[in-house]
């Protein structure tokens, strides 16, 4: 586990000084948790879509740095149980539970099931999302509004209002945003909407947890070749999908993963409220 730093009163002696011997408090330069190995041991995470994509390669990235993982996926069994065999590979527990992340009842029986299996919740990563993309608004229905709502955005506030309660002072939670909440995206209207939903939400939940020691943050990739991208799009975008980045491709979901990682560890002990992006060089406004 790692070493937390305290709030300490700045007591410097009166009179400028520019040595590190006369401050008060000193400057901390290392943290014990530095050595004790992986990042994550002894932690318990929910990735919500961790069954394939980026929840997956998070997934896999968490059991390598010491956490057991429960991976809340809709319909796709044979990804979510290659998933678990790649975690228990690693050495680590992979629990599946099978949901409808924007179903709040569903949500919370999956982290019931989750502490009855673990006895403990430390790191929640909201990453379900669906896209439909359509050429105009006209086009998107109402049922689809909804049920893309639903997924991406409603399911973060369904899954940290059940898990909040159970996450100890140190925990985190990481919300999976995207590119197309700085930039947009002319044919995922809804989709683009609910991932800068998610930002705000990111940043007003970290707000509002923070005084229970509990770190937000949001990680906007994009593009990414994940089966999101290969299941909704036609072919032509497909041949081209993340060609116009700086580095002329698209990214991997081993790519991504290590952000979560990052900010689910001490090593992101003061970030909060913040967003990473591995987007190939996009220029965005955070």
């Amino acid at each position: 586990m790692g070493t937390t730093i305290e709030k300490k009163k700045n007591t410097r002696p009166s009179g400028h000084t520019n040595t590190e011997e006369e401050m008060d408090p000193k400057p901390v330069y290392e943290r014990e948790y530095d050595r004790k190995g992986p990042k994550l041991a002894g932690k318990v995470a929910i990735i919500t879509g961790g069954d394939s994509g980026i929840g997956r390669a998070v997934s896999v990235h968490f059991a390598r740095e010491g956490a057991d993982v429960a991976i809340i996926y809709h319909k796709e069994d044979k990804d979510a149980q290659a998933t678990r065999r790649l975690v228990e590979e690693k050495g680590h527990k992979a629990l599946l539970l099978q949901a409808d992340v924007g179903k709040e009842d569903d949500c919370r029986s999956a982290i019931d099931k989750v502490l009855s299996e673990f006895g403990r919740i430390d790191i929640v990563v909201n990453n379900a999302a669906i896209q439909h993309p359509q050429e105009s608004i006209e086009d998107i229905s109402e049922d689809q509004l909804e049920d893309t709502f639903r997924t991406n955005i409603f399911s973060q506030f369904f899954i940290v209002k059940a898990a909040l309660p159970h996450l100890p002072k140190g925990g985190s939670i990481i919300n999976t945003a995207s590119v197309t909440a700085y930039r947009g995206s002319q044919s995922l209207l809804d989709y683009s909407s609910t991932k800068g939903a998610i930002v705000a939400f990111t940043r007003s939940l970290a707000q509002s947890v923070a005084k229970k020691g509990i770190r937000v943050n949001a990680v906007a990739p994009g593009p990414i070749w994940t089966p999101l991208i290969t299941s909704t799009f036609p072919d032509q975008k497909i041949e081209n999908f993340g060609k116009d980045t700086l580095l002329e491709r698209p990214g991997q979901p081993a790519e991504v993963a290590p952000c979560f990682v990052f900010l689910a560890s001490e090593d992101a002990s003061y970030i909060t409220g913040q967003v990473i992006h591995p987007n190939g060089g996009s220029i965005v406004n955070t």
